[in-house]
C-alpha cells in the first residue's frame, strides 16, 4: 500500500466516523475532494454548502454549482453578508476571521436543520503555514478539518483527487478577492466588482493564474514567473492594459517579483499564523 492510499484509507474512515456532515464547498480542490469522499462515505447524510460571497469572484459559484453537480452529492448556495460588518469592511490584518464567523454561522444553522453532527473544510496541513486567522473562528464553531487530520498535504489532496477524476485537481488555488486589498483599505461592493472585472480581463487575455492587487487607482498584477514573458507581448500587454483600465484603474503595473500566495501578509509573520 503506497502511503497516499494510507492517508486515503485513514479519511475515508475519518469521515465515515463522522456519520453525517455539511461541507463548506468552495469549489476548490481541497473542499471538492473533501466532499467527494464525504459523498462517497456517507450519501445523503453528506451536505455541500457554498457561501454566496460579494467577495467571491463571479465566475467561481457557476463553476462550484457545477462541480458539485458532477461529484452527485447534495449542494446548496447560502447568502452570506460580512459586508455588512464594519469589522470586515475596515479590512483589518484578521479580516478573515469575521468571514469566516459569518460563514460558520450559517453553515451551523444549516446543521441544525439537518440534523448533521459536523461542519467540515477543506483545511490541509500545508496551510498552516500561512496566516489564516480564519481557523480561529472554525475553532469556536467547532468545525473539522478531515484533510489536516488524516495528514493530508496539498500534493497529497491534488494527487487523490486526479486519482478520483476530479476536475478541479490542478486548478490553481484561489482566495477571496477582499485578499487584494492592503491590509486597512477599506472593502466596498464596487472595489471588489472592479478587482472581479480586472483579472477577468487578464483572464480572458490568456493567462491562467494572476492576481490583480488594488493599490488606489494602480493596478499590480502578479503571474508566475514564468508566465512573465506572456504579459509582455504587445497583443497580450495591449489586451490587459485596455481590459484593466476599463474595470476602472488609471496605472496597470506588472510585479516582477511574480505572484505570491499571501502577498500582502508579509510583515504579518509576528502575527501567529493562525
Amino acid at each position: 500500500m503506497t502511503p497516499l492510499e494510507t492517508k486515503e484509507g485513514r479519511l475515508r474512515a475519518l469521515m465515515r466516523s463522522l456519520g453525517s456532515v455539511v461541507v463548506a464547498f468552495s469549489g476548490g480542490v481541497d473542499s471538492a475532494l473533501v466532499l467527494k469522499i464525504a459523498g462517497d462515505e456517507l450519501g445523503s447524510k453528506a451536505f455541500g454548502v457554498t457561501g454566496r460571497s460579494a467577495s467571491l469572484a463571479e465566475a467561481e459559484e457557476d463553476a462550484a454549482i457545477a462541480l458539485a453537480g458532477v461529484i452527485g452529492t447534495e449542494h446548496a448556495i447560502v447568502q452570506t453578508r460580512e459586508l455588512e460588518d464594519a469589522n470586515y469592511r475596515s479590512n483589518p490584518a484578521n479580516r478573515c476571521y469575521f468571514c469566516k464567523k459569518e460563514l460558520y454561522g450559517r453553515l451551523r444553522d444549516i446543521a441544525r436543520e439537518r440534523g448533521a453532527a459536523w461542519i467540515v473544510d477543506g483545511f490541509n496541513l500545508d496551510d498552516a503555514g500561512d496566516w489564516r486567522p480564519g481557523r480561529k473562528a472554525a475553532g469556536e464553531f467547532g468545525v473539522r478539518s478531515p484533510l489536516a487530520e488524516a495528514c493530508f498535504t496539498k500534493s497529497d489532496v491534488r494527487a487523490l483527487a486526479k486519482r478520483l477524476d476530479l476536475e478541479v485537481w490542478d486548478k490553481p488555488a484561489l482566495a477571496c478577492l477582499s485578499s487584494r486589498f492592503p491590509y486597512g483599505t477599506p472593502i466596498t461592493l464596487e472595489l471588489l466588482r472592479q478587482v472581479d472585472r480586472a483579472e477577468q480581463a487578464v483572464h480572458a487575455a490568456g493567462v491562467r493564474v494572476c492576481r490583480v492587487r488594488h493599490h488606489g487607482d494602480v493596478a499590480r498584477i502578479e503571474v508566475p514567473l514564468d508566465e512573465l514573458d506572456v504579459l509582455v507581448r504587445p497583443e497580450v500587454r495591449a489586451a490587459i492594459v485596455a481590459g484593466v483600465t476599463a474595470a476602472g484603474y488609471n496605472f496597470v503595473a506588472l510585479d516582477l517579483g511574480g505572484y505570491v500566495s499571501g502577498n500582502l501578509n508579509r510583515g504579518l509573520a509576528g502575527e501567529g499564523g493562525v
